[in-house]
């Protein structure tokens, strides 16, 4: 996905920051002009400029904007790491995505699907009372359009409740989840409480990086406790 440059862009298919707050937003909500500054001062982005200083985005850089924050929300990757997957990108690879095992998924662009909520029941071949029970007990937001991330939790849903494991089970797993979002909001809290956007950006992206390293921890503590049953 190589980036598009200024002279490309025609004037018509340019977007200003209000418009991919619009067109963005929906999917990731804690989305904000002074993050999308953010990732344009860390040289992920590179919008073009009116005569005025106005940024203006064009197609490519919503795509590349919905991959950054779709590699931050789903994987928690660090801006470092996404950045190097991008500049590989820039210079005509096909790079595996971080984290990922086997050959790089055509259309990574493309994954941001959205579900009814039969459509999500039939795709994660589960009954509507386990996506009742799932909601009831916090493990899936309510909503009447679902994305993939409520598909792959209600999959594995399917699987524990194959075994006995219902979602009333899984209480203590949310509260440890809660728990753990509490420790990264006290080790965020001085960037928080500066207000201006450049400290809220990174107090974002310190967020997301303090999540990826407590999921490495408590996958490996799982681990240990299964091998332990072994």
């Amino acid at each position: 996905m190589a980036r598009v440059t200024g002279q490309a862009r025609p004037a018509q298919s340019l977007l200003s920051i209000g418009q991919v707050l619009a067109k963005l937003t929906p999917e990731f909500a804690d989305l904000s002009p002074s993050k999308l500054r953010f990732l344009e001062e860390q040289g992920l982005v590179s919008p073009s400029r009116t005569p005025s200083g106005y940024r203006k985005y064009a197609p490519g850089d919503l795509e590349r904007l919905r991959l950054i924050l779709t590699m931050q929300r789903d994987r928690y990757l660090p801006l470092k790491v996404i950045g190097d997957y991008l500049a590989d990108l820039d210079r005509g690879l096909s790079p595996l995505l971080p984290g990922q095992a086997g050959p790089s998924v055509p259309g990574i662009l493309a994954t941001g699907r959205r579900f009814t909520r039969e459509d999500l029941v039939r795709e994660a071949g589960a009954t509507p009372q386990l996506l009742s029970d799932a909601v009831t007990a916090l493990l899936i937001p309510a909503a009447d359009v679902f994305g993939e991330d409520a598909l792959h939790v209600l999959a594995s849903l399917v699987d524990l409740q194959s075994r006995g494991i219902e979602p009333r089970h899984l209480r203590a797993l949310r509260a440890a989840v809660e728990r753990e979002a509490g420790l990264i909001e006290s080790a965020v809290a001085p960037l928080v409480r500066r207000r201006d956007a450049a400290s809220r950006a990174k107090a974002a992206e310190a967020a997301h990086d303090i999540a990826r390293s407590l999921d490495v921890v408590r996958s490996q503590l799982l681990r240990a406790a299964v091998e332990r049953l072994a």
